[in-house]
């Protein structure tokens, strides 16, 4: 699967942070039912590489990802957990050509022109705006759009339902990533179907 196809698939990909294996399978079906297939699970807690590896074997019709990938350390252990993608916070050359050589789909984090050309100069061209709001927000991709036309963002970072219509209106917007979705508390209370409820708004915020 192609970063062009993962990130065509829904408007919103949610980020989500999983402190217990068995809310994985749950939460993945709870999306889906709600019309977001694709999954970003964040390698921030230990659960994380068996959250992934439980949505990739019992709901294939997920398109799981793992989030907060920083060195190539992590890229082997998402892709043997079976991840279809990654997402990193920011890129470095030992990340991207280590994605690039095994031809493993990432979404590289950029902040700055820098970055960006850096991202561009390995062969990337749709990347994560992080932290999109800290960084600048919608005006700021407004400002990529000139020098960067060939390029495409997922900006994720204090976005939430409010804001998340301007940054999808900019032509240079992919998708947005948001962990409104999947709040803590209702994960933790097992409550899926507020989790399918937000998925379901999320997903109509682009048609």
């Amino acid at each position: 699967m192609l970063i062009d196809d993962i990130v065509a698939a829904a408007p919103v990909i949610p980020v989500v942070v999983l402190e217990r294996v068995a809310d994985a399978v749950p939460l993945a079906r709870a999306l889906l039912a709600g019309g977001l297939p694709v999954i970003e699970v964040t390698l921030r807690t230990d659960a994380a590489l068996e959250a992934i590896r439980a949505i990739a074997r019992d709901v294939p019709e997920a398109i799981v990802g793992a989030g907060t990938v920083l060195d190539a350390a992590d890229l082997s252990g998402a892709r043997e957990a079976g991840a279809h993608f990654a997402v990193s916070p920011g890129t470095t050359p030992e990340l991207l050509d280590s994605a690039g050589a095994d031809g493993f789909p990432l979404l590289p984090g950029v902040m700055t022109p820098s970055d960006v050309i850096a991202a561009i100069t390995a062969g990337y061209d749709v990347l994560k705006f992080f932290p999109a709001v800290q960084a600048g927000g919608v005006d700021m991709l407004k400002a990529f759009a000139g020098p960067f036309p060939q390029v495409r963002f997922c900006p994720t970072g204090g976005i939430n339902l409010s804001n998340a219509p301007e940054f999808l209106a900019l032509p240079n917007v992919c998708c947005i990533g948001g962990s409104w979705i999947t709040p803590a508390d209702s994960i933790q209370a097992a409550d899926w179907g507020a989790v399918t409820r937000l998925a379901s708004q999320a997903r109509r915020l682009r048609a």
